[in-house]
């Protein structure tokens, strides 16, 4: 098999332990917040109109859309932990506009409606920005745009087109040896911080009404009658009208949807504040979010202060499907993440990483969410956004806030919407097939990109993958 790039120009073993010896394991937006507001847990019996479950983007954003379409309705929301403590927070900050993961997955799966699903899209994309700016949200909101960036020959026809950048262009946004050219795309994706966006969404959702509950992981979720839910926590219970479950990678509370996803690790490292040497050397200057095209890809994006983040490769189930915070930390893919980044910018050596995590986020077997629904129509669920939930998680909430009170709209007449996703094999079978699945891929990325019949049979299948 050929190596790639990593493989042929990797920095020393003493660069990557030194970049790594100070690094400390937290998600570095939630640890950098310097404030963090926290919200009683639930006690007792009590009713509400609306409760969503699970207090990510998803949840937030279906809270404060369900205030500002009735200010009147009685809205609860109930989280398990501490709002965005999950893949909400420490995500990378990607904001896209795309709600399929995507040109090639969505022209594949849905053509008939991919241009009106862009559409809907950008249209969501610039309605968030909007609403950020209303309400005064500061989250580092930049609408910078994305590069994709070719780091192996056999990359670079895919990049051909509108957007397209030479290596000569490509390196003078952004100066990596690695980088053979690029496309970028200005308008589908901006860059923010995850962390702060869920605490300016919780506050102005507490700001309108809701009631907001911490520490409250709901444990069981019934039909009481044809117009009433109830859901039991550890300290109390609520009867609701309508229910929508925001719970991401987590198991459902409806049966039905737990072998729709799997969770997934991802890992990811951010370095020091760069100085304005370390700057001069990259450019960087419009801070676009940066991502090659492998089917084991890098993410990698500028903060506000100058850091850089530098996640993805890596993509790792684990036997049995659990979601455990063990899974969270692994020295290896951070060794690996390190000694890539060096690779990309060798002119940063000596740089340090001040922080590494890791976490699930939800796969579903095509590559975006899907929506559910049970109790007659009165609970609404999604999942299964694979990494691109921070955009469409405003879309989905909208979908779920129709769909939850049987709106015939735009959005719930997609096919996108109304299809459901392929359930994954349950395990013990689920673990060797997705490890066969991930070989093939990591084969691919050492063969120039040439699909085996494996993934050629799951592409005709729909449940192939192109990042």
């Amino acid at each position: 098999m050929l190596q790639t790039v990593f493989e042929r120009q990797p920095p020393s073993p003493e660069v990557i332990q030194a970049s790594l010896a100070q690094t400390k394991f937290a998600p570095f937006w939630l640890d950098a917040l310097s404030e963090r507001p926290s919200y009683p847990q639930l006690r007792g019996s009590t009713r509400a109109e609306l409760v969503i479950v699970g207090g990510g983007l998803v949840g937030l954003w279906t809270a404060l859309l369900a205030k500002e379409r009735n200010p009147e309705l009685d809205v609860m929301l109930l989280e398990a932990r501490q709002l965005g403590w999950a893949a909400s927070g420490r995500n990378g900050g990607f904001c896209e506009a795309s709600l399929t993961h995507g040109e090639k997955n969505g022209r594949r799966r849905w053509p008939e409606e991919f241009d009106t699903l862009e559409a809907m899209g950008l249209t969501n994309l610039d309605e968030m920005e909007e609403t950020l700016k209303r309400y005064g949200i500061e989250c580092d909101f930049e609408r910078t745009g994305e590069i994709v960036v070719a780091v192996e020959p056999h990359q670079d026809a895919d990049l051909q087109g509108e957007g397209y950048l030479t290596q000569e262009q490509m390196r003078a946004e952004v100066n990596s040896p690695t980088f053979l050219s690029g496309n970028w795309d200005r308008h589908g994706t901006a860059m923010l911080n995850p962390a702060k966006l869920v605490v300016g969404l919780a506050r102005v959702a507490s700001e309108l009404g809701v009631r907001i509950h911490e520490e409250s992981s709901v444990e069981t979720l019934r039909k009481l009658s044809a117009e009433t839910s109830r859901l039991v926590t550890p300290g109390g219970r609520v009867d609701a009208a309508r229910v929508i479950l925001a719970t991401n990678v987590f198991p459902s509370l409806l049966k039905r949807y737990r072998l729709h996803t799997l969770p997934v690790y991802d890992y990811a490292l951010m370095t020091e504040p760069l100085n304005a040497e370390q700057l001069a050397a990259i450019g960087w200057q419009n801070r676009q979010g940066l991502a090659d095209p492998a089917n084991q890809f890098h993410y990698y994006r500028i903060t506000r202060d100058n850091r850089i983040l530098f996640g993805g490769y890596d993509a790792l189930y684990y036997r049995g499907g659990q979601v455990k915070d063990e899974y969270d930390a692994r020295q290896a893919s951070f060794e690996r993440l390190a000694s890539h980044f060096f690779t990309t910018f060798p002119q940063l050596t000596g740089l340090t990483f001040t922080h590494q995590w890791g976490g699930a986020i939800d796969t579903s077997t095509r590559f975006c969410a899907f929506f559910g629904h049970a109790h007659g129509g009165r609970v609404a669920y999604a999942a299964g956004f694979t990494g691109l939930g921070v955009g469409a998680s405003r879309f989905a909430a909208n979908v779920l806030l129709d769909k939850v009170y049987g709106l015939d709209t735009e959005r719930t007449r997609l096919r996108m919407v109304r299809q459901w996703a392929l359930p994954f094999p349950p395990e013990p079978i689920a673990y060797p097939v997705v490890r066969l699945m991930q070989w093939c891929l990591d084969r691919a990325d050492h063969n120039q990109g040439k699909r085996n019949g494996f993934l050629r049979l799951m592409d005709k299948l729909g449940l192939g993958f192109e990042s």
